[in-house]
């Protein structure tokens, strides 16, 4: 029996460190492709020039690592201009690719305007209680003033649970991101969610509503675009 016990323990934390890892290791490989790509590249225009740093790796190195910062540079400026909305209608056309941006929109936790993936508080399978979800959009549902919250299971975000809940009855976690979502499933409640975000425990009226929270939302977007008017 202790055998057994000590084995999923192993398991769990292995588990956990594969978990951990694994979004670093993917951007490594992905900043490592694109490294070599850009290295390809600057070694061409140099060699069509005439010019070979012979012995003289460590700058070719540096201007390598200078030319593919320009570039993420020059790609993240050009990401709100009207090229690259009118490129991105293009892709949306490719099936898969609308799925796979709002997948990669969840992981990076936006926190800008509708994109915002919200951690809520909403009555769940319990009769007494509080269950904690993800709301990954505030588009309203299908039934009038109610929205969409997910739950899931522990450890693994690999099953959902999805509700359709009136917006009186959602309280938002103002402070508390995606990441600290995924902290409080893998440590399958060993840690108390108060413990992740570093926030003591308060009442449940002490939550904002998701009406309250979205009616702060529409206040803060018309003061800006009442600034943008004025200038």
């Amino acid at each position: 029996m202790r055998r057994s016990t000590l084995f999923k323990e192993f398991f769990s934390n292995v588990l956990k460190g594969f978990l951990g890892l694994l979004p670093i290791v993917i951007v490594i490989i992905i900043v490592l492709w694109m490294y070599d790509k850009v290295n390809a590249v600057v070694q061409w225009i140099f060699s069509w020039i005439g010019f070979a740093p012979q012995g003289h790796y460590f700058l070719w190195f540096l201007l390598v690592v200078a030319v593919f910062l320009l570039l993420l540079y020059f790609v993240g400026h050009l990401m709100n201009t009207r090229l690259a909305r009118l490129f991105e209608k293009l892709l949306h056309k490719i099936p898969g690719y609308s799925t796979i941006k709002d997948i990669i929109s969840i992981f990076i936790s936006s926190k800008e305007g509708k994109q915002r993936v919200l951690v809520v508080l909403i009555k769940g399978f319990g009769n007494n209680g509080y269950n904690i979800g993800i709301m990954y959009s505030q588009k309203e549902s299908i039934v009038k003033d109610h929205y969409t919250v997910s739950l899931s299971m522990s450890p693994l975000p690999n099953g959902w649970f999805m509700f359709e809940v009136h917006k009186d009855d959602i309280y938002v976690i103002k402070d508390a991101t995606f990441d600290n979502y995924l902290q409080y499933l893998l440590s399958m409640g060993v840690k108390s969610f108060a413990e992740i975000v570093k926030h003591e425990s308060i009442e449940i009226t002490a939550f904002p509503t998701l009406a309250q929270w979205l009616n702060n939302e529409k206040q803060i977007e018309n003061k800006g675009e009442a600034a943008d008017e004025s200038c």
